[in-house]
């Protein structure tokens, strides 16, 4: 076979590259500042509203079926329904076609959204650009988006990953621009959770994930983010009388969970390229027996590492963290699930939840050699690398604190 490789990029984080399967990839030279982040205002020109009475807004893409045909396109239109339809067309065709999509409300407290809508394009060409329209009349909104290639084991292609707990501050302005600008340009996002931090706000403030949308709009409309859950997506809040948990979320990003045989938006898997993503939940329930653990046990066996070389597991909370953050909270993940991805042996498991960055050895089950009193980890080849991260700029800063053990 020729060379195969993926490149993922970490942004206060990495470019994963697959430049060849020795070679998982680099970390981007930016740091963040480790103060505590400051919001951004509701007046800010990154969550400015589009022009035009209606006009869509919030857009965003993602992958919309299991192997790159497909797109999921949202928006919301913040006054009336208008058109769920979305408009679309290959560069350089003449040819035009429609896809009819849903749309969706919900309340949150004393918060009405706007229409919310989410329309699926199917059967697109691989490898290709094609264009979009959202909206009507005079507040028609245009984007692009590029196909992956056809799934293949020889197949390049540049993963970002823009580092989770990304939240709406200056610091989260700069990660996003770092990203945009960076000149090994990502092809897709893999989102490890904690988006708007809007459960930071005093009773939940929705208004904070209509302008998170806005702000992430000028990259999430022109490529794929392929999104996890994070904790700050439960908006459990039973003392305003809000007993559902991912209200907001699930109404305002949806997934191709079904077609992975998932029963649920929390835990689902895709191909793109010469890699496989297996999203898995870390707040859903997970133990023996669970509907999350009875798909994964059918979905690894299903991998066929001749044709997706590369297994990539996206999780929020991560199953190694030697931060005083968060610590041990993913040890209970890792006891049910870490000999599955050592016997099925992954690659790499991203994480975010923990604001830092952390890579670890291939390592399983913690085990030492201990000489002359220095511990050194037992490397096993099988197991995957673990990377954290988590400092995308949410407004809780950074941690700095490692566990007592360290």
């Amino acid at each position: 076979m020729g060379v195969k490789w993926v490149c993922v990029f970490l942004v206060a984080g990495l470019i994963l590259s697959i430049a060849d399967l020795g070679n998982c990839g680099r970390t981007s030279s930016y740091v963040r500042n480790d103060d505590l982040a400051h919001d951004m205002s509701l007046d800010s020109d990154v969550f400015r509203v589009p022009p035009g009475y209606n006009a869509p807004q919030q857009v965003h893409i993602t992958q919309g079926d299991h192997e790159g045909r497909g797109v999921i396109v949202s928006w919301v239109t913040p006054d009336k329904p208008g058109s769920s339809t979305v408009l679309y067309w290959a560069e350089n065709s003449s040819s035009k076609n429609i896809a009819e999509g849903i749309v969706l409300t919900y309340k949150y407290f004393n918060y009405t959204s706007g229409f919310i809508h989410h329309c699926t394009i199917s059967d697109l060409e691989f490898d290709t650009k094609y264009y979009y329209e959202v909206g009507t009349g005079n507040t028609t909104r245009q984007f692009w988006f590029v196909t992956p290639p056809k799934v293949g084991p020889d197949v390049p292609y540049v993963f970002g990953l823009i580092a989770g707990d990304l939240g709406q501050t200056r610091d989260s302005n700069r990660t996003l621009t770092h990203y945009e600008l960076n000149p090994t340009k990502g092809q897709t996002v893999l989102f490890v959770g904690d988006l708007s931090y809007a459960d930071a706000y005093p009773f939940h403030d929705n208004r904070r994930w209509d302008t998170w949308g806005r702000f992430t709009e000028r990259n999430a409309a022109y490529q794929p983010w392929i999104w996890t859950a994070g904790n700050h997506e439960i908006d459990f809040a039973p003392q305003i009388g809000e007993f559902r948990p991912f209200k907001p979320y699930t109404h305002r990003y949806h997934v191709p969970y079904r077609a992975s045989g998932s029963t649920s938006p929390f835990w689902y898997s895709i191909k793109r390229a010469s890699t496989y993503i297996i999203v898995m939940a870390s707040y859903s329930a997970f133990g023996k027996y669970t509907p999350q653990y009875k798909w994964l046990e059918k979905e690894l066996p299903r991998v066929n590492r001749t044709e997706t070389p590369w297994l990539i597991v996206v999780v929020h909370c991560p199953l190694y963290n030697s931060y005083a953050h968060h610590y041990m909270e993913g040890e209970t993940m890792r006891v049910i699930y870490e000999k599955w991805f050592v016997e099925f042996k992954v690659d790499v498991v991203f994480a975010g939840h923990v604001h830092a960055y952390e890579r670890s050895e291939r390592v399983s089950n913690i085990a030492y050699n201990v000489v002359n009193g220095l511990c050194t980890p037992i490397s096993d080849q099988s197991a995957p690398v673990y990377i954290t991260i988590g400092d995308g700029g949410n407004l809780e800063g950074l941690v700095t604190e490692y566990a007592l053990f360290c």
